[in-house]
């Protein structure tokens, strides 16, 4: 009796396993594709503020090559509120005090506002406008602003090997937004930390239009990842924008008071 007793606990215990291992295989495309993008914002929570030095370069089709240098400020969301973010160009000198605002919202449109010092006036940028490029390179203001978990659907397409000998997870997004400029993103993520290493964006008319990859990554705080280059690719102009980050910076004691319509005057080059 006793050994039928265990004879019956196992075989439930195998069941339940069965069970298990059934559910996970249940898993839609949907669902595992929201789960990694999921399991990469769970990877990024609590960084709390950052600060760093940027240089933009911009390569036209011709190679000819000029060269911003930005610093940027970053403040992690609270509740509802996403991230929000603060870029001032330090030169050239034209461009010089020029700065981007940008409020990032989980159940609405994100918020980004453009300083002009020339016209000493804060511009705030229209929905409609967000798939513009972003003061003449080839990351628009979408881009720049930066993606929430709720802005996009998901659905993941396939493992497969990427660069530096990482396996990555292929997911495909949709954004909501109807006045995005992309119909879908595909987009790398490295399996061991949820980085996004390379990213294609698909236009309104579903072409391919750029890639954006993403390299020299290096750990923060022992948690955060954060890219030293970012090369965003225009496959049908043939330009293209490298950004490059240095000088980061985690816990500068910044608050919210750093990054309302104020500060974009005040902000100093």
């Amino acid at each position: 009796m006793k050994y039928m007793k265990n004879k019956k606990s196992f075989t439930a215990i195998a069941l339940l396993a069965l069970l298990g291992v059934a559910t996970a295989q249940a898993e839609t495309p949907e669902e595992k594709g929201y789960n990694i993008f999921k399991a990469a914002e769970d990877q990024d929570e609590g960084y709390g503020d950052s600060e760093s030095d940027m240089l933009m370069i911009l390569k036209n089709k011709q190679e000819a090559t000029s060269e911003r240098e930005m610093s940027t400020k970053n403040l992690e969301g609270k509740g509802e509120e996403g991230d929000k973010s603060l870029m001032v160009f330090l030169s050239p000198r034209d461009q010089a005090g020029t700065a981007l605002l940008t409020h990032q919202h989980k159940n609405r449109d994100d918020d980004q506002w453009l300083y002009l010092p020339a016209l000493k006036r804060v511009k705030k940028i229209a929905s409609s406008k967000k798939s513009g490029p972003f003061m003449g390179s080839e990351f628009s203001f979408e881009d720049i602003g930066g993606q929430s978990l709720e802005d996009y659907t998901y659905k993941y397409l396939r493992d497969e090997p990427c660069h530096d000998g990482l396996e990555c997870y292929v997911v495909e997004s949709y954004p909501k937004d109807e006045n995005s400029g992309y119909t879908r993103i595909v987009t790398w993520v490295d399996k061991e930390h949820y980085r996004t290493v390379k990213a294609e964006f698909y236009d309104r008319k579903k072409s391919h239009l750029k890639t954006m990859t993403a390299s020299g990554f290096k750990q923060y705080k022992d948690k955060f990842w954060r890219p030293e280059e970012l090369l965003m690719v225009n496959h049908q102009t043939g330009r293209s924008t490298v950004l490059k980050q240095t000088n980061i910076e985690f816990d500068t004691s910044l608050s919210d008071s750093d990054f309302n319509k104020n500060s974009l005057k005040r902000a100093r080059y």
